[in-house]
């Protein structure tokens, strides 16, 4: 029971990852608290305003006294070069990366002995699809500050990320090209996310800081060429 009583936070932990990851934290007999925009038990505000981030971590510190694990899993807006407005991309920002960084630092104080700092990018933090810039800003941001938190909070808090490829939140399987096209064969799930950042805030971990784990089944390693194994590109 590694992570009995520890105080965790996950941010967007009302559906999705976060969700998954939030129910796995408390399986292992972890004290979680969860913030999202969804309506529920757990604290609802949207992180993007400064004054809820203020709110929350006094509820958690004055709640608990402490933070064990941080997991920034809010999900950014995702909208592209024709159709996102100005407004609408600085609050992808906002909710992908200030708010993660504004969270740490009102709670480095009372970060407990072997905290962890786990933030949640995406594989599209180094490949992209056509009208995704703000999500992919957001998520790219993230990865970065990862690296710049770790060096910060060195003998203080571990920090890596995670980019997560296509993970199917209602655990629907895939057969033919879905599938297959993967090198993994499948899919992901919110388990194979889940079970990283459990590993990463467990003392098994101890000797990774500042690193970012893709799981994705293998996708952005794969070379793809016209007419190369089968691939196709149409216009």
């Amino acid at each position: 029971m590694e992570h009995k009583d520890k105080v965790v936070i996950v941010t967007g932990g009302a559906h999705g990852i976060g969700k998954c990851i939030a129910e796995e934290f408390r399986k292992k007999g972890a004290l979680v608290a969860v913030i999202d925009l969804r309506e529920g038990k757990h604290c609802v505000g949207d992180i993007s305003q400064k004054n809820v981030l203020e709110t929350f971590a006094d509820e958690i510190i004055g709640k608990y006294g402490k933070v064990d694990y941080i997991v920034n899993n809010a999900l950014p807006l995702m909208k592209g070069l024709d159709e996102c407005t100005w407004e609408e991309f600085q609050y992808a920002l906002t909710v992908g990366i200030t708010a993660p960084f504004y969270l740490v630092k009102l709670l480095a104080p009372y970060l407990a002995e072997g905290a962890s700092i786990v933030n949640i990018s995406s594989s599209r933090d180094r490949m992209s699809q056509p009208q995704t810039e703000s999500y992919t800003a957001a998520k790219g941001g993230i990865a970065a500050l990862t690296h710049a938190l770790a060096v910060t909070l060195r003998n203080k808090a571990r920090v890596n990320s995670i980019s997560p490829g296509w993970i199917d939140t209602d655990y629907k399987k895939y057969d033919g090209a879905d599938a297959v096209q993967q090198p993994a064969g499948r899919v992901g799930n919110p388990m194979d996310i889940a079970n990283m950042v459990l590993f990463l805030c467990s003392d098994k971990a101890g000797f990774i800081t500042g690193e970012n784990i893709c799981i994705d089944g293998g996708m952005t390693r794969q070379m793809i060429y016209h007419g190369d194994y089968g691939w196709m590109l149409t216009e």
